[in-house]
Formats: structure tokens, C-alpha cells, sequence
């Protein structure tokens, strides 16, 4: 089982605020990954604060689709970062078969490119490409099935769950080319309202473990409406619950 990753969008406002200061509290959780987002932007602070808190970023988020890719892709080969994710393609562009094989089109050209900095390609899924039909299929795996191998995905659970997907079962279908995954739980509003630490909600958290073995584990708060300033013991309840620790 892998150590688990944890994104750094779950503590964006204090990221922004402090940059080192939320590395070095994610460390003392007892994360050794992290997953950064806007890669090019936050180069300098994680440049400096992951080796300083003796933490590695396997994965990543930025935009691929119309951004500056080979600017994305030199930063995430200096910064260590082998697998850099496209998070979002909005969805609109998931419900016509022929938008769907010109974003596949557009991420296996994109992993060409990156290929040439030593750096994979992937996607991150929302809900709305597993609620998107086509031909009784959800369009993500009308997607997946258009990618190229080098191109990998990152499923995240809570969203394909909201989505109306059974995420275990999707996962064992998707099998390898699901390089990792979002670790989320809650009462699957697609506001992202309620989310609560793995294990607390309505996601069937074991059996998505179960179904993705080799995967990456990253955990992810879009929000937290708990109590002020306990989003860090909401994400160490997380960490808790992969690790073992609170099982």
C-alpha cells in the first residue's frame, strides 16, 4: 500500500497565506506527498518547501487544455513531479461524442509534448462526466477508451460516486489506467458541501481502496464546513483512516 498524498487545493487559504508554514504542518500530519496545483505559480514556494519538509509531489493539477504546456512541464520536471493532471474540463464538453474525442485528442497531443520533459499526462474527473451518457455508457469511459496509454487518470471517487457511478466498480473496470485517486467522503452534494474525513460519509471508502490497490491515495477537501480551523484534524482523520491508524 502506498503512503498517502494529500492535495494542496484541500488548504489553498493557507497555502496562499503560508506557504512553508502549511507544508510543514501537512508533514508533521505525517504526509510524505503532496499534490500541488497551478504548478507554474506556486514553482518558487514549493521549490523551497518540499525539500525543506522532506516531502515529494509524484503528482500534480494544472491546466493542459489551452494553457502554456511546455511552461507546465519544465516546472513539474524541476520540481520532481512525474504525472502532472488536467483537473477540469467543464461540462459542456462532456456531452457530444465529438467534444469528447477532441479533449482525448487534445490530452494525448499534450503527453507527446510532455513525454519530451521526462513528465506523464492525466485527468481528473468531475462528477458530470459520469452523469454525461452516451449511448448508455458515461462519457468518461467513452473518454478513457480514446486516450492513448501514456495518458493516465486520476479518479476522483466522491465526484464519480455524486456522479452516479459505483466508483469500485468503475475503478476495476478503468484497472491500471488508474495511476490514482481523490480520497473523499461525504453526503455526495456535488456543491461540495458536507464533505467529511474517509470513512464518515456516503462514499463506500474500503471498497474503493479495494477495487484500486496499486493507485495512489490522495486526500481531498474541496471545502470543510466543520469547525474554524479544523481542517487540518479533518485532514489528519483522513490520513488516519489510510494509514491505518484510525481503523
Amino acid at each position: 500500500m502506498s503512503l498517502p498524498s494529500v492535495q494542496l487545493y484541500s488548504v489553498r487559504d493557507a497555502f496562499a497565506a503560508d506557504p512553508a508554514g502549511t507544508l510543514r504542518r501537512l508533514a508533521e500530519i505525517g504526509f510524505t506527498q503532496v499534490e500541488p496545483y497551478g504548478v507554474v505559480e506556486n514553482v518558487e514556494a514549493l521549490r523551497a518547501g518540499l525539500p525543506a519538509n522532506g516531502l515529494t509531489a509524484p503528482t500534480a493539477h494544472a491546466r493542459l487544455l489551452g494553457a502554456d504546456q511546455q511552461a507546465v512541464f519544465a516546472a513539474a520536471a524541476e520540481l520532481g513531479i512525474g504525472l502532472v493532471i488536467d483537473p477540469l474540463v467543464p461540462a459542456e464538453r462532456w456531452q457530444d461524442p465529438a467534444d469528447i474525442a477532441a479533449t482525448a485528442e487534445a490530452l494525448n497531443a499534450a503527453a507527446k509534448l510532455a513525454a519530451e520533459h521526462g513528465v506523464r499526462v492525466g485527468y481528473h474527473n468531475h462528477w458530470w462526466e459520469l452523469e454525461s451518457r452516451i449511448d448508455g455508457r458515461s462519457a468518461f469511459e467513452v473518454f478513457a477508451e480514446q486516450l492513448d496509454p501514456a495518458v493516465a487518470l486520476e479518479v476522483d471517487t466522491y465526484w464519480a460516486t455524486a456522479g452516479g457511478e459505483d466508483a469500485p466498480a468503475l475503478l476495476r473496470r478503468l484497472g491500471d489506467r488508474v495511476r490514482a485517486i481523490h480520497v473523499k467522503d461525504g453526503g455526495l452534494a456535488t456543491d461540495a458541501t458536507g464533505q467529511v474525513p474517509a470513512g464518515q460519509g456516503r462514499v463506500p471508502v474500503a471498497d474503493v481502496l479495494a477495487a484500486a490497490p496499486d493507485a495512489l491515495r490522495v486526500v481531498e477537501f474541496d471545502a470543510y464546513s466543520g469547525p474554524a480551523g479544523d481542517l487540518f484534524a479533518a485532514i489528519a482523520a483522513s490520513h488516519a483512516f489510510l494509514t491505518g491508524a484510525g481503523r
